[in-house]
């Protein structure tokens, strides 16, 4: 994982989101949780901007930069040009007052490096024979070919960023100074990890914003714009070409936002479409004022913040002293990130696993975060990923599972909405009304197969009916019937166990207990005449044979 984001492990909650916005899908699963694959990671920060539950966390420079304030030597800040859009109406000298109160030596405009770097920029143009230069301002672009293009890293500018640049001449003229970079980005933390002695912290404007509020610091509202101040433009798209003076005719200039823009644009390079060209590549959506640690990102007004930018923006160069050109170089290294292809067999095997068996069944949906069914099956062969992130497969695995149920339940179900419209009927519940196919019956009223009045009453009263024994006389059927109202889905299930068999066998023992009674009342009207014929002879005997018999037919009636 990158040294610069962490990640909060309670917190995920394996909604997949993260995955779903990675450009490069630099995020592995493991456990339901995520995790960043640091080498394959390019820093952009969209995991921080749209993770719901805040899992994503950039680690806070704030105390290191407080030590450096402790130490005694001068530490002074590089202040990235999108400042004016992320603290509206702010301008360098309220910033410089403000950030002196906290301790730093001096606040200057990131702007002076990029200055810097513009003229490099023009001077590499028009001394250089090279086909097609790649700005190299935006260190999450330099990742993205570093790792994942390493085929057109010969056009990645050579040239430090503006960050670089401004930190370089900083401490050329303070020899003994720390130097701070503050902005609105992820990616420059590990560019100041990874290029160590040039910009020795960074902090984001939410840790800047936190730190004055601590200190109880107000910013001023002022307006202090200058004319030699074009640089500011940078943090815009199109901010660097709009800066350059000189315009070659045999080049096309061209500028780019967005990492999908540029992952296009790199692909076309690598095809061989593109020459001539001078291309400003830039990751974030807007350039820098959409950056991922803009405090204003989730209510990013990318016209408005534009509008500050140009307003705050002067016509003219900075006054620069312009370094030799080798002491800005910049040597980009292939990263290399290792990923082993899956082969085919692997991958028609996970697919298989996925339920996925002819093209016709990878429906590439999206919902796993992957943009289709087999590099989601790849991403699983190298363990970046699991099945179950598969949303079609959960569907129809619940979907099988509970359709077995129903299936082979031997109780009839009928599901009804609440306009009392088939919506489900099984194989039982056909038996029960001799109803040859379920599409006979689904969408049709349950009228036409069923009285609708418990259903109803169930629906008005919001009570359930449980075990109610009916006759369907249209069916000539028992039935012992249950009616349930689910509220959360507004559907109504009937559940109907046949009891026909139980009733007959009812009705048969009934009918022999009569039957037996009958008999009973014709031997106890047969003995009493006997016992009155021979009543003076038995005396007390016939009155104790009557108590008898009349204790027999009530057993007999009894059962």
């Amino acid at each position: 994982m990158p040294e610069c984001l962490t990640l909060k492990k309670s917190n995920c909650k394996n909604c997949y989101k993260c995955i779903r916005h990675c450009p490069v899908k630099a995020i592995r699963f493991s456990g339901n949780q995520a995790h960043i694959i640091g080498n394959e990671c390019i820093l952009c920060g969209q995991c921080f901007v749209v993770c719901p539950q805040n899992a994503k966390e950039i680690v806070d420079e704030t105390e290191k930069v407080r030590v450096f304030l402790q130490s005694g030597v001068p530490v002074i800040a590089s202040l990235a040009p999108s400042f004016i859009a992320n603290y509206e109406g702010v301008g360098i000298n309220s910033m410089r007052k403000a950030m002196k109160k906290l301790g730093f030596y001096d606040v200057e405009e990131t702007a002076v490096g990029a200055t810097i770097v513009k003229n490099e920029y023009e001077r590499m143009l028009r001394e250089e024979e090279r086909d097609i230069v790649i700005t190299s301002c935006c260190h999450s672009i330099n990742l993205l070919i570093q790792k994942h293009y390493p085929g057109v890293l010969e056009y990645l500018a050579d040239v430090m960023s503006p960050m670089q640049a401004h930190c370089s001449d900083i401490k050329k003229r303070f020899p003994t100074a720390k130097t701070v970079f503050i902005g609105p980005c992820v990616a420059k933390k590990d560019e100041a990890e990874h290029y160590k002695g040039i910009a020795d912290a960074v902090l984001t404007f939410e840790e800047l914003t936190e730190w004055f509020k601590s200190e109880k610091i107000e910013l001023e509202k002022e307006d202090d714009s200058d004319e030699f101040s074009r640089a500011r433009f940078f943090p815009t798209t199109g901010g660097v070409l709009k800066t350059m003076e000189e315009r070659l005719p045999e080049y096309t200039y061209i500028a780019l936002d967005g990492i999908d823009n540029c992952i296009a644009a790199i692909k076309d390079i690598e095809s061989g479409k593109l020459h001539k060209c001078f291309i400003e590549m830039s990751a974030c959506v807007g350039s820098c004022i959409g950056g991922p640690v803009m405090e204003k990102y989730h209510h990013s007004s990318p016209v408005k913040d534009y509008v500050s930018v140009s307003k705050y923006a002067g016509c003219k160069d900075f006054q620069v002293s312009q370094p030799e050109s080798p002491e800005i170089k910049k040597q980009f290294e292939y990263i290399e990130n290792k990923r082993l292809q899956p082969s085919e067999e692997e991958i028609v095997t996970i697919l298989r696993q996925m339920g996925k068996f002819t093209p016709g069944d990878e429906l590439n949906c999206g919902s796993c975060g992957y943009n289709t069914c087999r590099e989601k099956a790849a991403a699983i062969a190298r363990g970046k990923a699991e099945i179950s992130m598969c949303l079609p497969y959960l569907k129809n695995k619940a979907e099988s599972f509970s359709d077995t149920i129903v299936k082979n339940t031997p109780n009839g179900l009928i599901v009804l909405n609440e306009q009392l419209e088939v919506q489900q009927i099984n194989s039982a519940a056909r038996k029960i009304m001799n109803i040859r196919s379920a599409n006979d019956v689904l969408g049709d009223q349950v009228i036409r197969i069923l009285d609708p009045s418990v259903f109803i009453n169930v629906l008005r009263t919001g009570r359930d009916v449980r075990n109610q024994r009916v006759y369907l006389a249209e069916y000539k059927r028992y039935v012992e019937q249950t009616v349930v109202y689910d509220r959360d889905s507004h559907l109504l299930i009937g559940i109907m166990r046949d009891v026909t068999d139980e009733e007959y066998e009812r009705e048969k023992k009934e009918s022999i207990s009569r039957q037996t009674i009958e008999v009973a009342d014709k031997v106890v009207d047969k003995q009493m005449r006997i016992v009155q014929e021979i009543a003076s002879l038995l005396g007390e005997t016939a009155a104790e044979t009557k108590i008898a018999l009349a204790k027999l037919k009530e057993s007999i009636s009894d059962e």
